[in-house]
C-alpha cells in the first residue's frame, strides 16, 4: 500500500489545479490568496485517485445513516428504561465483539480483497437496519433487539474497518496521505454536524422508525458506490487467516513506542473525555430535551470547523506532538463543561473538545499511515479500530455508571480531568511520541516488517511544531 518515499511538499509548493502533486508558484507574501491556500484543505487525493472519492462518498453516506440509528438507539432505550446504566451499557455488549472481531478484521484485511470484505460487511450491515426497523415499527418495541442489534453492528465492523483503513494508502500517492486524512476527517464532521441535527428533528416529527429507515436507505447506496470501487487484494499470499497472526502486528506496535502513544492517547480522550452516553440527561439536567440534537453534534461542529480550516496539517512535521496536546485540549474542554453555567457554554466547550479530536485524529492517521508497512497495515489497522471502538464503549460504560451514583456533572469533570492528566504523563513516559518527526521517517517498504524507530533530524525546525 505504500509508494517510493518522496520528499515532504513544503511551505513554498502548491498543488496545480489541473495537475496534481506538480508544483506551482506561490501567491505573493502577504496575499489573501495565499492566506486562505494555507488554511483550506487540500483537494489532490479526490482530483487524483477515482478510487478514493468513492471510497469517500462511500463512507460519508453510510455514516450520515449510520449516525441517525446512533442517535436513535440511546434515546430509544432512555424512553423505554429511564436508565442511565441502560443506555451505558450499549458500550459493554459492543465491547467484546468489537475485540474479537476487530482482531479477526485486521487478520483478514491482510489476506483477502479488501474491497470485497467492505462491501460484503456493508450488506450485511444494512439487514441489521431493516431488523431494527421492525422492531420499532411494533407497537411497543422491545429493549433487547436493540441491544443485539448494537452487538452484531460492531462484530460487522469490527470486520470491515480494518480493510477500509488499509485500503486508503493503495488508493493515494504516499505524499497525499496527510491530505486523505484530513478529508476522511473532513467527513466525519460533516456528517456528525449534519447527522444529529437532522436525527434529531427527524425522530420528534416522525418517530424512531423513520431514523432506522433512513439508515437502511444510505446502506444501499453506499453498496452501490462500494461496488464500483477496483479490487484491492492483498499482497501476501492468499491463505486461510489465522487469527494468531494478529500477534505479528502487535508485536510490531509494541517495538514501536511512538505508536503504542498514539493508542493511549487516543483511549485517555475517548475513555474519560467522550461523554455520549450523558447527552440525554445531560439535555434534562440542561432543562434543554429540545437541544439533543445540538449536544450530540456540538463535537462533530467542532471538527467541522478545524477540519475546513485544517490546510495547516501538512505543514506540520512534529505529528506526535499534536496528538499530545490535543487530547490534553479535549480533556480540559470536557472539564470545563462540567462548570458550564447554561446550555450554550456547554455547546461552546463541546466543540472546542471536538475540534481538538479532530486535529488529534488526523496526526494519529497521518503516523499510522505514512510508517507502517503494507503487510502488516491490516491487522495494524485492526488494532486501531479495536482501540477506537473499545474506548468509546468503556467511556459510555464509566460515564453511564458514575452519573448513576454522582451525578451528570461529576461524570463530566472527573472524566475530563482525568483525560488532561493522562495525556500530561505521554511525554515523559514515551519520550518518542513527542519527538516524533515524520521527516526522520519515510515511506515503509511493503517488505518491511519491524524497522527500528529512526534517529532524530540532524537539523532542528524554526518551531517546535513545525518547520
Amino acid at each position: 500500500m505504500t509508494s517510493a518515499p518522496e520528499t515532504p511538499e513544503t511551505p513554498e509548493t502548491a498543488q496545480a489545479p489541473d495537475t496534481p502533486g506538480a508544483p506551482t508558484a506561490p501567491d505573493a507574501p502577504g496575499t489573501p490568496g495565499r492566506f486562505w491556500s494555507r488554511l483550506l484543505p487540500n483537494t489532490a487525493p479526490w482530483r487524483s485517485s477515482r478510487d478514493f472519492r468513492l471510497a469517500w462518498t462511500s463512507g460519508t453516506v453510510t455514516l450520515f445513516g449510520s449516525i441517525f440509528t446512533m442517535t436513535a438507539i440511546p434515546l430509544q432505550i432512555a424512553d423505554l428504561t429511564g436508565s442511565p446504566w441502560a443506555v451505558g451499557a450499549v458500550g459493554a455488549v459492543e465491547l467484546v465483539p468489537t475485540v474479537l472481531f476487530g482482531l479477526y478484521g485486521g487478520v483478514l484485511a491482510d489476506r483477502a480483497d479488501r474491497r470485497t470484505v467492505a462491501l460484503v460487511s456493508e450488506v450485511a450491515l444494512a439487514a441489521l437496519s431493516a431488523l431494527l426497523l421492525v422492531n420499532a415499527l411494533f407497537g411497543a418495541p422491545a429493549v433487547w433487539p436493540l441491544y443485539v442489534a448494537a452487538g452484531l453492528a460492531a462484530a460487522l465492523q469490527g470486520i470491515q474497518q480494518p480493510s477500509v483503513e488499509a485500503m486508503i494508502p493503495r488508493l493515494v500517492p504516499h505524499d497525499q496521505l496527510v491530505a486523505a486524512g484530513a478529508l476522511l476527517s473532513l467527513r466525519w464532521s460533516v456528517g456528525g454536524v449534519v447527522g444529529p441535527a437532522a436525527a434529531g428533528l427527524l425522530i420528534a416529527t416522525a418517530g424512531v422508525p423513520a431514523a432506522f429507515l433512513v439508515d437502511l436507505g444510505t446502506f444501499l447506496l453506499s453498496i452501490a458506490l462500494l461496488a464500483r470501487i477496483r479490487p484491492v487484494p492483498s499482497e501476501r499470499d492468499a491463505e486461510r487467516p489465522q487469527l494468531g497472526e494478529f500477534v505479528e502486528g502487535a508485536r510490531y506496535a509494541a517495538r514501536r513506542p511512538d505508536l503504542i502513544g498514539t493508542y493511549l492517547a487516543d483511549l485517555a480522550a475517548t475513555v474519560f473525555a467522550l461523554p455520549t452516553a450523558l447527552f440525554p440527561f445531560l439535555a434534562e439536567d440542561l432543562d434543554a430535551t429540545w437541544a439533543l440534537g445540538l449536544l450530540y453534534s456540538a463535537g462533530a461542529v467542532g471538527s467541522l470547523i478545524a477540519a475546513a480550516t485544517g490546510g495547516w496539517t501538512e505543514r506540520v512535521h512534529r505529528h506526535g506532538r499534536l496528538v499530545v496536546l490535543s487530547a490534553a485540549l479535549v480533556g480540559a474542554a470536557t472539564a470545563a463543561a462540567a462548570f458550564a453555567p447554561g446550555l450554550w457554554v456547554v455547546l461552546l466547550c463541546l466543540i472546542v473538545a471536538g475540534s481538538a479530536h479532530w486535529i488529534g485524529d488526523t496526526f494519529r492517521s497521518a503516523i499510522w499511515n505514512q510508517s507502517i508497512p503494507d503487510e502488516l497495515r491490516g491487522r495494524a489497522a485492526g488494532l486501531e479500530m479495536l482501540i477506537g471502538s473499545a474506548g468509546p464503549a468503556l467511556g459510555d460504560l464509566r460515564a453511564g455508571g458514575l452519573a448513576a451514583r454522582q451525578g451528570i456533572r461529576a461524570a463530566l469533570r472527573t472524566g475530563g480531568l482525568l483525560c488532561f492528566g493522562s495525556a500530561a504523563l505521554l511525554p515523559a513516559a514515551l519520550p518518542a511520541l513527542w519527538r516524533y518527526d515524520q521527516r526522520a521517517r519515510p515511506a515503509a517498504p511493503a517488505s518491511e516488517a519491524a524497522p527500528e524507530p529512526a534517529p532524530e533530524p540532524a537539523t532542528e525546525p524554526a518551531t517546535e511544531l513545525s518547520s
